[in-house]
């Protein structure tokens, strides 16, 4: 049992699908794994002219990576050597998926992906996977029934995002009844009679927030409220199962997600919208809306819950520096909240690498690509001055200008690579990959001669891809490249679009 330390007595109701999950009993990997200086020419390599600086951080960033890559040992557990999350010694579920965000684009030098491996070998029959797994003994933080147990239900999308950039539809089988058994333990034990879910201050991973009642404790009660983005990542998880499922031709065991979908679609846009903020928010157990704007609200954009009336009144508000635009943004918490911390002060206001990505996948998916580079290009930039500034990266950075967030820690990669490696290559150079869809988009924002040479697409394919520089950004790009694969390159710029087929070898 995943748990066999503990001294509890463990009733599970068996979920079907952990029968279904290889991950569980499969024989460690003790392998070592790879160091940077050697893996090093089989990294995507950007340059940017005229932004030496951004390409040194990118690769420091990489060097930090390759530095906490750990090896299994006997006494965890684990089933492959993971990047460890940088924070203390535990594996963290939330932070390991935004992690592998950037990590994945090192795959043809090491999978970094095989990370999550040890959270679904350390599944409960009842589907259960803890938000942290001690990295000495690899136990569970915490009981399963604790209401900071677990959570947030994001493994799904990251495999997603994974499935987008290599196609590999083995993987996607391997763990698709880990992830469908996960998110039914979710439903069960971490909804409200309505269908709506909740979390705490721990368990959706943002601790401090102002959120939860006058007398209940921010950090680890739900205040029996039904919490905004815990909801939104309901949806979003079930989307992606769906998705997975049509890949998988599983689709006819999807239909509660399916049927979970429509259903917390229209509660949310019914009960969770605050008419007067014209924004989401938690739900009071009286029914009523919060009047605290969170960046966990942007989830409905990832989750595709918003409606354009909505998103047109959520990008206003990322727009709006008495809302979400600071200096640096976006910031966690609003800022025209009583407690909102130009420092930071951790969720109090601090720019998070983590949510600033999902904000910018939220906005791709709604369609708003020039906000979503916009924030993108914004971002990084103030990542790479505080790098700049301080030799290192941050794990949370403060939103009125230069400089780490009041409660951060250092050399955080950690979810600290996000926005020099994410964000860099898909809002700042702007590459976003579809394998299975057989194209490459490529928003050609920046009127500086940039590229990436041994940029990873598919199982085997590597392209290297060149824009020269332009005088201005409505003229029309050169684009150089060339390709092991096939590929339908869409390249898009402030004057027009042009779809390109690359033949493999050209």
């Amino acid at each position: 049992m995943p748990n066999e330390k503990s001294p509890f007595y463990e009733r599970y109701v068996e979920e079907p699908f952990v029968r279904e999950n290889t991950f569980r009993g499969r024989e460690a990997d003790r392998s070592f794994p790879a160091n940077f200086p050697e893996s090093r020419a089989a990294l995507p390599a950007p340059y940017w002219e005229g932004h030496d600086d951004a390409i040194e951080c990118y690769w420091k960033v990489w060097d930090l990576a390759f530095r906490n890559l750990t090896r299994v040992h006997k006494g965890n557990g684990f089933v492959a050597p993971y990047i460890d999350t940088a924070f203390n010694d535990c594996l963290f579920m939330w932070d390991s998926a935004f992690i592998l965000m950037f990590c994945r684009y090192g795959r043809r030098a090491y999978d970094f992906q095989r990370t999550l491996d040890n959270f679904y070998a350390k599944q409960h029959p009842d589907g259960f996977i803890t938000r942290e797994i001690r990295e000495w003994d690899g136990v569970d933080q915490f009981h399963r029934f604790d209401p900071v147990s677990t959570g947030p239900d994001i493994l799904g999308w990251c495999e997603w995002e994974y499935y987008l950039n290599f196609g590999d539809k083995a993987r996607l089988a391997e763990v698709f009844p880990a992830l469908a058994a996960y998110h039914r333990w979710m439903r069960r034990y971490r909804t409200w009679p309505d269908g709506s879910y909740w979390s705490s201050g721990w368990g959706c991973g943002m601790d401090n927030q102002p959120r939860v009642p006058a007398g209940d404790d921010e950090r680890w009660q739900h205040g029996h409220m039904s919490w905004i983005d815990a909801t939104a990542q309901a949806v979003l998880s079930a989307r992606m199962l769906v998705k997975m499922a049509e890949v998988l031709g599983r689709g006819a065991e999807v239909a509660d997600e399916q049927d979970e979908i429509r259903r917390l679609t229209e509660y949310m846009n019914r009960f969770m919208w605050n008419e007067e903020m014209q924004f989401y928010a938690d739900r009071f157990r009286d029914g009523s809306v919060s009047g605290t704007k969170t960046i966990g609200a942007f989830w409905t954009l990832l989750a595709q819950v918003a409606t354009p009336e909505r998103i047109e009144a959520l990008a206003t508000h990322l727009d709006d520096s008495n809302s979400f635009k600071s200096a640096h943004r976006v910031p966690s918490l609003s800022v025209d909240n009583a407690v909102y911390s130009a420092k930071g002060e951790y969720w109090r206001g601090s720019v998070w690498p983590p949510t600033n990505y999902m904000v910018l996948r939220g906005l791709t998916a709604a369609g708003l690509d020039k906000l979503a580079a916009e924030i993108g290009r914004n971002h990084h930039k103030y990542v790479v001055e505080t790098y700049l500034e301080t030799g290192t990266v941050w794990e949370n950075y403060a939103p009125a200008g230069v400089g780490r967030g009041s409660e951060s820690k250092g050399d955080f990669v950690g979810w600290g690579g996000v926005g020099p490696i994410a964000v860099f290559l898909e809002y700042v150079i702007g590459l976003r990959p579809d394998v299975p869809g057989n194209r490459l988009v490529w928003d050609v924002t920046l009127t500086e001669a940039h590229g990436v040479k041994a940029y990873p697409y598919g199982a085997d394919g590597v392209l290297d891809l060149g824009v020269a520089r332009r005088k201005k950004a409505t003229d029309k790009p050169d684009i150089k490249v060339t390709s092991k694969v096939s590929v339908t390159l869409e390249v898009r710029w402030a004057g027009g679009a042009e779809t390109i087929e690359v033949s493999a070898g050209r």
